[in-house]
């Protein structure tokens, strides 16, 4: 029978709202296991039994061939495409994982609990985990991996974003005391302030787990707790994961073996014609993602297709603090909220994305997330545009908008400099491959970014707009917003920090940071018989789900 007193009080009063109808089962099971109820235990707390996996009629055994792209690895903790942890999620894995269903489940670790206010959170480390050397994965590894990612001057370190509330300010690592390994199994971690979002954060590509020592090179000795060794990696070509034959993997007993042999991961570039023509030809057997037209071509040779409805999205912003030619056109509000205006959002979704997808309102919160709020759609109004730019002193400036050449970025970009055209705003446009664009994503003045989902709607605030963030592509620095974000970290309750978010979200409008015109959704085929191969809303690829059927 379930313990109730056991489970953090939030969670039992989040049940009681998806029996009101007044919040959706995928919204709880995030909400409730980011506090540290077992995925088992949320069902059981809103009376639905946990899907099972289906292990019965799989083979043991074979090959598979992923369409992706290729990129050279580095430093987890700096990763900056969910690709590469797709490839290195072979051998390192995560302290937790995000299911399709919305909710985290333990995977390294066996569990976790938070106290009420969010300022302490206990890790309990899963008994019988082993590197693949045959050594004890234990609570000293953990608190390695967390102290890496508080190391906030590391270049390209997006997770020290994350563990922001355990970072000393002056030093820029983690403070005296903020991470304790209590025994060989478990992890307290104390934070200055506040944050629900830590376990979520968990979840993240860039939080793969590295041994001790860890050279900063996942294939230069490449140590890991995973079932799978690289056997290469050729950018832009091909990387391949073989399954590893001399150490038995420890997640067998939880989670069933991992069937697939081989595992190759095969890069086709970004025309999706060409990945069409290899599906057509026989030389993969699923693609990392399904996109435009050709969704329909590929139900059309029959394979099969996996949908999911996501807080994925694109947005075109500025950076404010770009100079060309010596003026920053983009630190004028007056300048970046003109473009938006100029700009009809369901137009976009429309040329940009066949219209898969439901319109947003320009602040990158998604009604996914539990504590989004509902704004007013964003004004479409080309002569208010123009006149904004006239008083800003930029009437006759001609932007210059950059994006990757690709099947939906690409035409996204087009649709929003041929409003500005029609709205009488000078635009050029540059399209890039992507080998060149990704190298500087983050420093262009005027560009297009895809960005993946993120659980909470604070988590992608904090990574992508507040102040000094890596992933902080916008230039963008207020005061208030982060003020206000660091109070809405601090709120478990997703209804009480609602009335937070809806500030921030017009903070965001009020300043015109990004253009974001929709939410996508994502759809992935593969050929018939592949289990483990569904589209998840991150784009994750867990290599030990992959098995052929029998």
């Amino acid at each position: 029978m379930l313990n109730k007193t056991e489970l953090h009080p939030a969670a039992i009063a989040h049940a009681r709202e998806v029996a009101e109808g007044t919040l959706s089962r995928r919204e709880f099971l995030t909400r409730a296991t980011s506090l540290g109820v077992s995925a088992a235990a949320a069902y059981a707390l809103i009376g639905v039994p946990r899907p099972a996996r289906a292990d019965a009629h799989l083979s043991d055994g074979g090959t598979v061939r992923i369409e992706s792209t290729v990129k050279a690895l580095r430093d987890p903790r700096t990763y900056d495409w969910p690709q590469m942890s797709n490839f290195s999620r072979g051998w390192l894995e995560y302290l937790v994982e995000y299911d399709r269903d919305g909710s985290i489940g333990p995977m390294l670790l066996e569990g976790w609990s938070v106290n009420e206010d969010a300022t302490e959170y206990v890790l309990n480390v899963r008994p019988g985990v082993t590197w693949n050397d045959g050594t004890p994965f234990t609570a000293e590894d953990v608190a390695y991996n967390v102290a890496r990612w508080c190391e906030r001057d590391v270049e390209g370190n997006s997770m020290a974003g994350r563990m922001a509330s355990l970072i000393d300010e002056e030093t820029g690592v983690a403070r005296d005391g903020a991470i304790a390994v209590t025994d060989e199994r478990t992890v307290t971690l104390s934070l200055a302030r506040p944050d629900i979002t830590l376990i979520a954060s968990f979840s993240d590509y860039p939080a793969a787990i590295v041994p001790q020592g860890f050279s900063g090179d996942p294939m230069e000795n490449p140590k890991g707790t995973g079932p799978y060794l690289p056997e290469s990696l050729d950018v832009g070509v091909r990387a391949v994961l073989v399954r590893n034959p001399d150490h038995p993997w420890w997640g067998t007993e939880v989670f069933g073996p991992a069937r697939m042999e081989r595992i190759e991961f095969v890069d086709f570039g970004t025309d999706q014609a060409s990945v069409v023509a290899a599906a057509d030809a026989g030389e993969v057997d699923m693609v990392y993602e399904s996109l435009g037209d050709f969704i329909e071509v590929l139900d059309g040779i029959g394979w099969e297709i996996s949908e999911a409805i996501t807080a994925n999205t694109l947005v075109i912003r500025t950076n404010q603090q770009a100079e060309i030619d010596g003026v920053t056109p983009y630190a004028d509000a007056r300048v970046r909220r003109a473009l938006a205006l100029a700009v009809d959002n369901s137009v976009l979704l429309e040329l940009g994305y066949s219209g898969r997808g439901i319109v947003a309102e320009n602040h990158h919160v998604s009604p996914l997330h539990p504590e989004y709020a509902e704004l007013p759609a964003p004004e479409h109004d080309p002569e208010a545009a123009l006149a904004l730019l006239a008083e800003a002193g930029f009437e006759e400036y001609e932007h210059e908008l950059v994006s990757i050449d690709d099947d939906w970025r690409r035409p996204t970009a087009d649709a929003v400099a041929g409003q500005l055209r029609d709205a009488g705003i000078a635009i050029r446009r540059t399209v890039l491959p992507g080998s060149t664009f990704w190298n500087d994503w983050s420093k262009y003045p005027f560009s297009t970014t895809d960005w993946a989902q993120r659980p909470l709607g604070v988590q992608v605030l904090a990574l992508a707009y507040r102040s000094g963030e890596p992933w902080n592509e916008t230039g963008f620095s207020n005061a208030e917003f982060d003020e206000t974000l660091a109070q809405a970290l601090s709120i478990a309750d997703a209804d009480e920090r609602r009335v937070l978010m809806e500030r921030l979200e017009q903070i965001l409008r009020d300043e015109g940071v990004i253009i974001q015109p929709y939410w996508r959704s994502t759809y992935r085929h593969h050929v018939a018989g592949l289990a483990g191969s569904e589209m998840h809303p991150t784009f994750e690829i867990h290599s030990y789900k992959l098995a052929w059927a029998a």
